[in-house]
């Protein structure tokens, strides 16, 4: 949960947003792993404010493409309107998005929205161009990086499988997509549901990516099963098209092996009450019988056959 900031502070932010002048209400708003929300309401309109954690440098989040890329999605249609900023306090005030928050529960037992979720990815990946580029190998070797250098904690045999991540990695680079505007952290909670349209919020770590590392990567941190990953990826790509699906198998099961490495800086580093290394340790668990069993031997073998025929 989030660790909200102190009253006083909270007050000299609101002072210097002039949308504020007249609010009515302040509300914290639960979740938030690298920042604290709260709903503010005044007589003209509500909006969200965000105050992020001053150690997001270390993680690799930039504040400035967080404003730009916000921008971009609400051009593309399923992002909320950016109101201010203050960068100097790492603040961003958004529109408020009156809609339903998601869980993970709700999208494993409700396929019917699988749909809805890849024509919204779609929107966001024919919007606008996105400033920067996430390339998710390299973000993850400089996090290990990190861990090691500091003494961070690493679950038992991490780097003995990062060999088989390596030549995972090294199959996907043989044949890469065209990178399109990407959220690139897509927990279920990053989506809100309106009845008609499915929002997507959160652009911490957005930029040009591939659009099976989003889909692989949501498939993650949903613990889609694969038929409802094949699901997803025939609606997105309007076809079934077994090397795709392999695709974001593959960048599930790498961004599943470096997000853990986030969980261990965030233990160390972050002022937010949460239990980062549980989180982690959900995400290890998850991938490393994938590593162990058949599942990776046979995606990385559709990988190699897609690139040579």
């Amino acid at each position: 949960m989030s660790s909200f900031i102190q009253e006083s502070r909270l007050s000299s932010i609101m002072a210097r947003i002039p949308v504020f002048a007249n609010a009515t209400r302040v509300s914290p708003v639960a979740g938030g792993l690298t920042n604290s929300n709260y709903r503010v309401d005044t007589p003209a309109q509500t909006y969200l404010l965000r105050v992020s954690d001053s150690t997001a440098g270390l993680l690799r989040i930039s504040r400035e493409n967080e404003l730009i890329n916000t921008e971009r999605a609400h051009k593309a249609g399923v992002g909320a309107p950016v109101i201010d900023s203050l960068p100097d306090e790492n603040v961003l005030v958004i529109g408020w998005i009156e809609a339903k928050t998601l869980h993970a529960e709700d999208i494993r037992s409700q396929t019917q929205l699988l749909p809805r979720f890849a024509n919204s990815l779609k929107m966001l990946h024919s919007g606008p161009e996105f400033q920067g580029v996430l390339h998710f190998p390299s973000l993850r070797k400089r996090y290990l990086k990190l861990v090691q250098s500091a003494g961070y904690f690493l679950p038992d045999q991490y780097l003995s499988i990062e060999h088989l991540v390596l030549d995972l990695e090294k199959a996907l680079e043989s044949d890469p997509e065209i990178l399109v505007p990407c959220n690139n952290d897509l927990l279920a909670e990053n989506f809100m549901d309106d009845g008609k349209k499915i929002w997507i919020i959160d652009y911490e770590y957005s930029g040009q990516n591939e659009a099976s590392f989003e889909i692989g990567n949501f498939a993650g941190e949903i613990s889609l099963s694969d038929e409802q990953l094949t699901d997803l990826c025939n609606a997105y790509w309007q076809k079934h098209i077994p090397s795709k699906i392999a695709r974001a198998m593959a960048w599930s099961m790498i961004a599943r092996y470096g997000w853990v490495l986030w969980a261990s800086i965030q233990e160390a580093i972050s002022s937010i009450n949460f239990d980062f290394r549980s989180w982690g340790m959900v995400k290890w668990d998850s991938v490393l019988p994938e590593f162990h069993g058949n599942r990776y031997q046979k995606v990385i073998n559709i990988l190699k056959k897609s690139f040579h025929e």
